[in-house]
């Protein structure tokens, strides 16, 4: 069922469905936000930078950072989970403090990413965070290895599920390491350890379901906040195309793509293309800058010339990947968990500096990598 404000545009070669962004109605549920300098010293030292929480984390607060309940926060993408994880973080490092001192031998925190790109993201993130008050964050993923020692001496281990499994199944031995991790529901019941689960997921239908398998109690830990609790209101385009044989399909939708890219890189905005294959980012891209090339609007694909961009351009020449390269020098870039992990990370780094202006990628970049996209 469309809303009544939808818009329609029909051409020769699509039918274009928008359904524009609308005000969210008022709310009366986290209307009362918390401010961090009411927090505890721990607490205002994780979050420095930020003046107060926003209206989500503000409801979730008093369950995240004052129990030790297990919690499943249903969420839209940007209502800000990341800080609902961080309130629960610094709880269980309150929970270890004696004499002003933090224990840091008693303690593991486990945060499973579902993607590598995300678990890179919320390495440096956390790290950055916590730093001040001598918590290891360290990245176990199958980018990035730790050994017995490092694993023993970092206090927060952010990984994948894949690796996660692999590690609590194949250790290396050491049975009384790998119990001290060991983030699963089968350690909580035979070995009767303090072991709290949190659960940030984006909106789900069958959200109590997993409040269940979580071990969840409904009526403390799980909260669910539909999309008026969206930050910023999304707007919505479907464009359906009207050709019927596969290669005129391809070729309309390459031009369509083109085109939306245009209309919002003139407007000032960076944009991220989705597709479904890793062979089809390098494949996009490449035809992106061939029909600019073509109409001579390679300029609107260009960045900024300034000393920051000529610093990019030159870390990335250095890269093994040609292709990545070309198109970098055209404010274009692909990005898919096949490249190498160095390539990887300068992409999403010159992204987010706005170096490069479109993007095309899987979803890989879809699980919650912070990107400034406007479209």
């Amino acid at each position: 069922m469309l809303p009544d404000n939808v818009e329609r545009k029909d051409s020769k070669i699509c039918e274009e469905v928008r359904i524009p962004a609308c005000d969210p109605p008022p709310l009366s549920v986290g209307n009362t936000k918390v401010k961090v300098s009411d927090l505890d010293e721990i607490g205002q030292i994780a979050f420095r930078g930020t003046k107060e929480l926003n209206r989500i984390q503000s409801v979730v607060y008093p369950t995240a950072y004052h129990s030790n309940e297990n919690l499943l926060v249903c969420a839209p993408t940007g209502a800000g989970k990341t800080n609902v994880a961080m309130l629960a973080i610094v709880h269980a490092i309150r929970n270890h403090v004696t004499e002003g001192i933090i224990d840091r031998s008693q303690f593991k925190i486990v945060y499973v990413a579902p993607m590598k790109a995300l678990a890179a993201e919320m390495t440096e993130n956390f790290g950055k965070k916590l730093k001040p008050l001598g918590i290891s964050v360290r990245e176990l993923t199958g980018d990035m290895q730790l050994t017995k020692a490092e694993m023993a001496d970092t206090q927060m281990i952010v990984t994948t599920p894949e690796k996660w499994d692999v590690v609590t199944r194949k250790g290396a031995g050491d049975v009384a390491m790998i119990s001290l991790v060991k983030l699963t529901l089968r350690l909580v019941e035979s070995s009767q350890s303090m072991i709290r689960i949190v659960g940030l997921s984006a909106t789900l239908p069958n959200y109590i379901d997993v409040a269940r398998f979580l071990r969840v109690n409904p009526m403390i830990g799980l909260f669910f906040f539909d999309s008026r609790f969206r930050p910023i209101p999304l707007g919505q385009v479907f464009i359906g195309v009207k050709a019927q044989k596969p290669l005129q399909q391809l070729s309309d939708m390459d031009q369509i793509c083109y085109d939306k890219c245009v209309e919002m890189l003139k407007k000032g905005h960076q944009v991220m293309v989705f597709v479904h294959a890793r062979n089809a980012t390098v494949r996009t891209a490449v035809i992106l800058r061939e029909m600019a090339q073509q109409k001579q609007q390679l300029g609107i694909f260009a960045p900024e010339d300034t000393t920051e961009y000529g610093l990019a351009k030159k870390a990335i020449s250095k890269s093994r990947n040609k292709q990545l390269v070309e198109l970098f020098h055209t404010g274009l870039a692909m990005h898919h968990a096949g490249m190498l992990r160095t390539d990887q990370s300068l992409v999403e780094k010159y992204f987010a500096e706005g170096h490069i202006r479109v993007l095309v990628c899987t979803a890989t970049l879809a699980w919650g990598v912070n990107l400034p996209a406007h479209a």
